[in-house]
């Protein structure tokens, strides 16, 4: 893809948010980037392996020193029920049209945002519901890298709070390790060059997110507010230019 000056000043702006939702919530990075790289322009099969670089990237320094303090146990647990949905996600990125995909993703972020706007949390209860939800999340982030908010509903259930955060790096690395290998075997172009150009733009980010992580968790409900209206109108206009096209 070629940018103009403005829309790689707004790339730059998108990725530094997502280098800190990422540290600053532990989750999210794309499915709260995502969207608004959509609307930039390029599809989900370009900008997807560009996020994937980077979570592979800034996951991998995140755990470097935090391996003690991963719940293993959980986690493998949980992956039985996460990857094969994974990887039928992953075959659906890759073999729907891009519109359809683009839809699935502006719709999933609404959904997401409405929940946050209005205080609903995903929670889960019951053994079967976890089940569901870690499926349901599974796909998720095989299609779009969007099903965190899904995953992490029951992954608060189960693992300790300190073990958390780099139990879900863990788990974001698996995941897309797994979506970045089926995109070399399947040939897709990686614009390699221009992910790399952008990591030192999204390690700002990533820097400001863990000084301000504890902040932000102690004031969650106020900022998913106001990111889920924001990301309500953005996801909103998003889906409708895509419908009317």
């Amino acid at each position: 893809m070629s940018f103009d000056a403005t829309s790689l000043v707004l790339v730059g702006l998108i990725f530094l948010w997502t280098g800190f939702v990422r540290t600053g919530l532990g989750f999210g990075g794309a499915a709260l980037g995502l969207p608004l790289m959509l609307l930039v322009g390029g599809s989900p099969v370009y900008w997807l392996p560009v996020i994937g670089l980077h979570l592979l990237f800034f996951s991998s320094l995140t755990l470097f020193k935090s391996f003690k303090t991963v719940d293993w146990h959980y986690l493998k647990r949980s992956l039985l029920w996460i990857i094969p949905p994974t990887l039928i996600g992953v075959a659906g990125l890759l073999s729907l049209p891009d519109t359809v995909v683009i839809v699935f993703i502006y719709s999933i972020t609404i959904f997401y945002a409405i929940t946050w706007i209005f205080n609903h949390k995903i929670t889960s209860h019951k053994p079967w519901v976890d089940k569901i939800l870690l499926v349901m999340g599974g796909y998720v982030a095989g299609t779009s890298l969007t099903g965190a908010p899904l995953i992490v509903a029951v992954y608060m259930r189960h693992v300790a709070k300190e073990y958390l955060r780099n139990t879900l790096f863990v788990l974001w690395f698996i995941l897309v390790s797994i979506k970045m290998t089926a995109f070399v075997v399947m040939n897709v172009m990686i614009d390699w060059q221009f992910s790399l150009y952008l990591i030192p733009i999204a390690a700002i980010g990533h820097v400001i997110g863990i000084r301000l992580h504890q902040k932000i968790i102690e004031n969650d409900q106020i900022f998913k507010k106001w990111v889920g209206g924001a990301l309500l109108l953005i996801s909103s206009f998003g889906l409708l230019k895509v419908i009317l096209s």
